[in-house]
């Protein structure tokens, strides 16, 4: 169990660390509470537990689930607290569940390492320490440190969400076509994700705002007001860049369809073009064939051919000016409205 810590906090503010949960549930028995500070504990450490501190084999179960929504339970001498932690990095949020078990002289803190390895709670103990003024009131103390310390991390995640959100949202006005969409769908999905586990968060910190849980105390619970707080603004942003996000894929689409437009209007104009020259060219063209056959000589006869050659290309040319000029007129008349 060298990843745990066991802690004893007399009503003076003294921290003591214990060696074992045997010493520890043993100190329990005396004045203060003791605080068990458990990193990915066993299964079979966790049932240690159920006996001493009555604890429900039920939330022990839910500790070793990691697909847990969270949750508030009360049982007759513990409350048990599912609250989730947040992080983000590299265009991946991260969910871990922290546990929490409360009773009238004990607090039992279960959480797993982070993606990198590294322990979520690490730093704690330092922010105990600072507050041990009011920690050592009694448990629901030291809780509101632990969950605020959570939710501090939530806010970083939360402003790491939003400078992604900002560098797509410029990346998209720059360079539509080159927009990689999968970047906006990702983030659709992670704040939907933190939006789940936000409104279940709210929903306990609303039981325990209107005292539902006997082993919080009421002069303890304006601390957890203001953690409601941070947790109803986090939800405020969560829900603003999911509005933020369903506007640039709207966006998105809008300037891939006015490229889209863009690119038919220059084809049209092209076709147009070709259209307008092959116009002009196809009476003469027709006469053109008509000239090259031999009748045409048979016609002038040849003796004639310096004189009605030049005339039928003079032909020719004024033919080509003046539909040329006559496409253009009609160019000119507007259409009729049907």
């Amino acid at each position: 169990m060298s990843e745990h810590s066991f802690y004893h906090i007399d009503k003076s503010g003294k921290i003591s660390c214990i060696p074992t949960v045997e010493d520890a549930l043993a100190v329990s028995k005396g004045e203060g509470f003791i605080w068990l500070l458990l990193c990915e504990p066993k299964i079979e450490e966790l049932s240690m537990l159920i006996e001493p501190l009555d604890l429900h084999p039920l939330s022990i179960e839910d500790c070793v689930d990691d697909k847990q929504i969270p949750k508030i339970e009360d049982f007759p001498k513990n409350t048990f607290i599912l609250f989730n932690y947040f992080s983000y990095s590299n265009k991946k949020l991260m969910i871990n569940e922290i546990n929490l078990f409360i009773g009238k002289n004990f607090l039992v803190t279960v959480y797993r390492r982070g993606p990198n390895g590294e322990k979520l709670l690490d730093g704690i103990e330092h922010l105990v320490v600072n507050d041990i003024g009011n920690i050592k009131q009694g448990p629901s103390f030291l809780m509101h440190v632990v969950i605020d310390y959570i939710v501090d991390k939530k806010f970083e995640a939360i402003e790491t969400l939003e400078i992604e959100l900002e560098n797509a949202e410029e990346t998209m006005l720059l360079n539509p076509s080159n927009f990689n969409l999968v970047d906006l769908l990702h983030l659709r999905h992670d704040l939907l994700a933190l939006r789940k586990s936000l409104i279940h968060e709210r929903e306990i910190f609303v039981k325990i705002c209107r005292k539902d849980c006997p082993f919080i105390t009421e002069k303890a619970i304006y601390h957890y007001r203001d953690i409601y707080d941070h947790l109803a603004k986090i939800l405020e942003l969560t829900e603003t860049f999911r509005e933020i996000v369903t506007s640039l894929m709207e966006i998105h689409l809008s300037l891939l369809n006015n490229q889209m437009a863009k690119a038919a209007n220059q084809t049209n104009s092209t076709v147009r073009r070709l259209t307008f020259i092959t116009t002009i060219f196809m009476p003469l063209t027709l006469l053109a064939g008509i000239g090259g056959m031999s009748e045409w000589s048979m016609m002038t006869t040849p003796a004639n051919w310096k004189i009605s050659y030049p005339a039928f290309l003079l032909g020719m040319i004024i033919i080509g000016i003046g539909t040329y000029f006559l496409l253009k007129r009609l160019e000119k008349i507007p259409t009729s409205k049907t």
